[in-house]
């Protein structure tokens, strides 16, 4: 496992991350002494750049992980995120912050949640369009100056404002959803890190666990299971989208690999400043997308897997209507 360099402000980071979302919401039953163990296991392994946010829970997986970097903390390249705001019952309203004033208050809540004196990478998690992203970020920087961050990140926003934001402060990392039934950020935003030394973060780099093959049908989520509700899951696009993830699995044949080996390899291969962070609640997947960091291919395998991939072949949104709005702000 390669430590790399992320962005330009001395941030070190393994070459693949460990996403924790799913270690409290959204996938299924949570454990978090089976989370915990993972994550010390994730450590051992070499992964150690582990990536949540306030609004997993709300709160619960800082909590978590908070237990995991005790003795610790200087071996863990931490990233966190704010700017979504849950409220009401079951915390099921939603809206975005970005107001200086919330940047302070929420990077100190974080902070005492984590345990720590310090996030290596904080991240606004989604732009609020009430505030200029140069007022959010300004604050941001006043955060580094503090020593209470080392490093800005922005989390699903455009080439535009990603520009913006660099301006008033470097930016270390962009967060945006990538794998290969997503592909937007190839359009400008790869392009745009590389060139202003900005580290890319892929979430979802195995398709919210679709890439990996082993989801078969629609009742195999649990009742409480977020894909449950995502388009690219329902009806006839769940369908359509199986039929792709075969070309994945006839590759992993010919590499002698698992899917998701074949799907996670396919990103990092896309740039060295590109750090994956998938998220896994079991031991075996963890180990299995380590794997990926030796798979190679040669040119005439990345087009044909390009060309069965390509943007309309994909069916569905990656989110439901409502939530679209937010990305690539």
């Amino acid at each position: 496992m390669q430590k790399r360099a992320l962005g330009r402000q001395g941030i070190i980071a393994s070459q693949l991350g460990l996403g924790c979302m799913g270690m409290s919401e959204f996938y299924g039953v949570a454990n978090d002494s089976e989370s915990l163990a993972l994550l010390d296991e994730a450590l051992e392994l070499g992964v150690n750049f582990w990536d949540t946010a306030d609004m997993y829970g709300p709160y619960k997986n800082e909590l978590l992980i908070s237990k995991a970097l005790k003795g610790k903390r200087d071996k863990i390249t931490l990233a966190t995120k704010f700017g979504i705001v849950r409220t009401g019952e079951n915390f099921a309203n939603r809206s975005l912050n970005g107001n200086p004033t919330y940047v302070q208050t929420a990077c100190e809540a974080s902070l005492k949640r984590l345990e720590t004196d310090y996030i290596d990478l904080y991240y606004l998690h989604r732009k609020d369009p009430a505030t200029a992203i140069e007022e959010t970020v300004g604050a941001m920087s006043r955060l580094v100056e503090q020593g209470k961050i080392r490093g800005i990140g922005l989390s699903e926003v455009s080439a535009a404002t990603l520009r913006k934001a660099h301006a008033v402060h470097p930016i270390s990392a962009l967060q945006t959803e990538y794998s290969l039934w997503s592909r937007d950020p190839e359009d400008e935003i790869l392009a745009t890190c590389k060139e202003l030394g900005i580290a890319f973060v892929p979430y979802s780099p195995l398709g919210r666990g679709f890439l990996t093959g082993q989801i078969k049908k629609f009742d195999d989520f649990a009742p409480d299971d977020y894909r449950r509700f995502s388009p690219r899951f329902q009806g006839d696009n769940f369908q359509k989208n199986l039929e792709l993830v075969k070309y994945i699995e006839i590759m992993a044949g010919i590499k002698n690999c698992t899917a998701s080996q074949v799907a996670l390899a396919w990103v990092m291969l896309k740039g060295d400043n590109i750090f994956p962070i998938p998220g896994t609640k079991k031991l075996k997947y963890l180990k299995e997308n380590i794997g990926s960091i030796n798979i190679t291919f040669t040119e005439d395998e990345l087009l044909l897997i390009d060309e069965r991939f390509n943007k309309e072949a994909i069916s569905g949104t990656r989110y439901p209507e409502a939530m679209m709005g937010s990305l690539n702000a």
